[in-house]
């Protein structure tokens, strides 16, 4: 009975795009797609309990087999979904009353267009539909982020198109390639074939798909590109949220489908790419004034990290580092989204975006700044709150250097998150106000969120993934133990060298032309080939 509801779970998101777009002049029209919105929830919660114990198949247009376009929820599939349908719920609720900023029924029309594409690109398994669907939802996020048209915004917004163009040239030539190789579209299929390959005639696409792949995750060298479309003038901070949050980690669960069809191939190479990619994006991070800017490279940082975390469970063969990193990926969005639309809230307060002309928080709005100690608490991994325990299990199987590192990053993580919680402490400039109770309601509840999915970790980690696991009282010791000497070390870094000196100021500007973000593009194909056809 489910499988037949899997194609509706792309089409119910369009009825609503289309209904908001005719109907935005009726007041009551923003209550019906709330409501539609959470009854998709709870469909999609059914689903997630349901892809527990199996996989849930549906073949579009009457062929069975892998000559039909396949829709697939396993268990992975299904907590994104339930991931992204939650979170664009958040959104919903949080502009219920637009007084911060104006939207128009296109807007809502493509919010929802958004939903639709990216739960079709978690649903599929054929490789041109995910073509496809990643090219939709780059025009759609191309079009919100043009939404005011700003001269500026155009600008970023067609860079950002022309360079997806290349990126998805590269997918789009490994893809033929593959296909080539082995007669078929369908993932799995495909990977029945490839298990069987010589992995010498796998190197050259999975070397071109890769790096479209890595592209899109915005690893080195492009680590810069998400950040920047994240802080242009003008873009609202929900469609900020909604990047950082759930569209990049579409990215990343296609890295995840792709190491399985490939079988790991190239995990030591991004294993490393990974951990460089978190380090840099932690210094671009402090380097930072705008408060957009520093989330924006936070996110990179754990998008570095969860690569590295999955790269290491391919490497050593480790189920709780692939686990963690996961779960990992589901805490950040719930915390990065509420991360931005907090900085909404806070900008509007204060009329700024400048983090350190924001002090007071909790002054100005307690209600607030609870909200972002909690979010700040989840994301820089402290004990009892979800960070810890996802990070606790995604470098479960790192040792020596390699745990070293992954200590580096956590470190680095929780120091930006020192420095950004300066905003809550010294004399308010902000202005008080009358409270929004959707938008306070929807970040104090994933702040909450976040604080119990902490105490729950390992129980929430068997539902979610119906994975078992054990974080023994030692090991929670430990790790605790390792938190609070690093925020420590953070406050002391802090107080004695940041607050001194604008050492990282030369980085504040950092960025790569469109030139230079092609040529790397080329240059990382390069390294992907060479180290994968010589290792």
């Amino acid at each position: 009975m489910l499988s037949l509801l899997l194609p509706f779970l792309v089409i119910i998101p369009i009825i609503i795009a289309v209904f908001l777009y005719v109907f935005a002049g009726l007041k009551i029209a923003r209550m019906i797609a709330l409501v539609t919105q959470a009854a998709y929830m709870v469909l999609a919660f059914v689903l997630l309990v349901a892809s527990r114990n199996e996989t849930i198949n549906v073949s579009v247009g009457g062929y069975d087999g892998f000559l039909g376009i396949m829709l697939r929820v396993d268990n992975l599939a299904a907590v994104f979904i339930f991931l992204t349908v939650l979170l664009f719920l958040a959104v919903v609720i949080y502009n219920l009353r637009s007084e911060y900023d104006h939207t128009g029924r296109l807007y809502w029309f493509l919010l929802f267009l958004l939903e639709g594409t990216l739960i079709g690109l978690f649903l599929t398994r054929d490789f041109f539909n995910i073509f496809v669907l990643v090219e939709v939802s780059t025009v759609v996020v191309v079009i919100l982020l043009m939404y005011d048209r700003k001269r500026r915004n155009m600008f970023a917004g067609m860079t950002f198109i022309m360079v997806n163009i290349v990126v998805m040239q590269f997918y789009l030539f490994g893809l033929g390639y593959l296909y080539m190789v082995v007669g078929v579209l369908d993932m799995e299929a495909a990977a029945a074939v490839i298990y069987t390959m010589d992995r010498a005639d796998l190197v050259l696409p999975y070397a071109l798909i890769m790096t479209s792949i890595a592209a899109k995750c915005s690893l080195l060298p492009l680590l810069t590109w998400l950040p920047k479309v994240n802080s242009l003038t003008g873009s609202r901070f929900t469609i900020a949220a909604l990047m950082s949050g759930l569209h990049i980690k579409g990215a990343i669960y296609l890295f995840i489908r792709f190491q399985y069809v490939f079988g790991g191939m190239g995990s030591e190479l991004f294993l490393g790419v990974g951990i460089i990619t978190a380090i840099a994006a932690i210094v671009l991070a402090l380097a930072q004034k705008d408060i957009r800017l520093m989330l924006a490279y936070s996110t990179v940082a754990q998008v570095g990290l969860i690569i590295a975390g999955i790269s290491l469970g391919h490497s050593i063969g480790c189920p709780y580092s692939r686990i963690g990193s996961v779960f990992h990926m589901v805490n950040h969005a719930l915390v990065k989204v509420s991360l931005f639309l907090l900085a909404g809230v806070i900008s509007y307060l204060y009329k700024t975006k400048d983090i350190t002309k924001i002090r007071g928080l909790f002054k100005v709005s307690p209600s607030i700044g609870l909200a972002c100690l909690l979010a700040v608490l989840g994301i820089a991994g402290a004990p009892f709150f979800n960070g810890f325990v996802s990070k606790y299990f995604l470098g479960y199987g790192a040792g020596g250097v390699l745990g070293f590192l992954f200590n580096v990053i956590n470190f680095g993580t929780i120091l930006v998150f020192v420095r950004f919680s300066a905003i809550f402490f010294g004399k308010s400039d902000g202005v008080a106000t009358i409270p929004d109770w959707c938008r306070e309601g929807v970040v104090l509840g994933l702040g909450f969120l976040s604080f119990g999915l902490g105490v729950f970790g390992t129980q929430t980690i068997g539902f979610l993934l119906n994975e078992p696991v054990y974080l023994s009282i030692w090991g929670y010791i430990e790790k605790t133990a390792v938190f609070a000497v690093s925020l420590g070390l953070a406050v002391l870094v802090y107080k004695y060298v940041l607050t001194k000196k604008d050492y990282l100021r030369p980085l504040r500007d950092f960025t790569l032309s469109f030139k230079i973000m092609v040529g790397s593009i080329g240059v990382f194909f390069a390294g992907v080939l060479v180290f994968v056809g010589v290792l």
